[in-house]
């Protein structure tokens, strides 16, 4: 079985694939030309994002048995043209499970108590000790919409701050616990003060935190997304921060990333965007809650066994 590795993963997975007999081929430069023109000769293929795997890709793909995507998102798969050709698709949310939800607590903390600002300010010699007095994550309600592995993740990560957790999943029930209460959609947005986004980029998600989403929220939440970018309208965040409808907001994710997550053009950012970048209510980091030491290793292994277990 001959395999094309389109994107960088960890080592491991190549390790594994040509211990267990693929042959293994790198084509990390190749253009997407040169990845049509080539890709009938490969019966496995390795993604992360840099490659668009739609019906053209298929037509092309004559001899193509399984699509590896590095990583839990499978938005720049054609899911039924996969289907439609009889390829597999596999790919690992459990690897980067643990590394999002770390995370996400890590920035609703530093939000909550100020770090980024305070931080900010003792190095310049300002000593603010009242304007950057905290809140006690004890003392809250988060709301966690999709319980797949990073919602329920993030929620493992909360439990011990002794919060009241609340989670939503329109696809899942009978999920709740002692720790986790399983809650409806007007539930969440009711009672919570934190929201946290654990969803897919999908036609039914994409811009599902809109104007009309945080209208509904009661409680001034705080919003997390470390999700899709796509998933929030951003004008929308900006107009909730505006009106005091949102009390601050944790994004790794952006609306205005590349399509392979590897950059945000500065250079000509929109006015909500740099309203965002400019509010101290708000916290960015670039695309890498799931992206840990460790998740880089499991994230490949996970895709390994997986392989191997059905190819192999």
């Amino acid at each position: 079985m001959k395999v094309l590795f389109i994107d960088t993963v960890h080592a491991i997975l190549e390790q594994k694939l040509s211990a267990g007999g693929m042959e293994c081929i790198e084509g990390y430069d190749w253009s997407r030309d040169k990845i049509l023109a080539e890709v009938q000769h490969f019966d496995g293929i390795v993604i992360r994002s840099r490659t668009k795997i739609d019906k053209v890709f298929f037509q092309a793909a004559t001899h193509l048995k399984w699509i590896a995507r590095s990583g839990s998102g499978l938005e720049n798969i054609d899911l039924e043209a996969a289907a439609a050709h009889g390829v597999t698709v596999f790919n690992s949310p459990e690897g980067n499970a643990q590394a999002v939800g770390e995370h996400a607590t890590g920035m609703l903390l530093s939000l909550l108590n100020h770090l980024n600002r305070g931080d900010r300010e003792v190095r310049t010699g300002i000593w603010r000790r009242e304007e950057n007095r905290g809140r006690e994550l004890n003392a809250l309600t988060v709301g966690i919409i999709g319980y797949g592995h990073t919602g329920s993740a993030f929620a493992k990560c909360l439990s011990g701050f002794g919060c009241v957790i609340l989670a939503h999943d329109k696809y899942k029930s009978d999920f709740g616990t002692d720790q986790v209460k399983e809650s409806t959609l007007d539930e969440v947005l009711a009672t919570c003060d934190v929201v946290s986004i654990h969803l897919p980029l999908t036609a039914e998600t994409r811009s599902l935190i809109n104007a009309e989403f945080i209208r509904r929220c009661k409680m001034r939440p705080i919003l997390i997304n470390t999700s899709r970018g796509k998933i929030v309208d951003t004008s929308a965040l900006v107009a909730g921060l505006k009106n005091n409808q949102l009390a601050g907001i944790c994004l790794d994710v952006h609306e205005y990333e590349t399509a392979s997550f590897e950059s945000l053009d500065t250079s000509s950012l929109p006015v909500p965007m740099q309203y965002l970048v400019a509010s101290d209510r708000v916290i960015m980091s670039p695309h890498v809650a799931g992206w840990t030491e460790e998740s880089y290793v499991k994230l490949s292994d996970f895709l390994a066994k997986k392989i191997l277990a059905q190819f192999g």
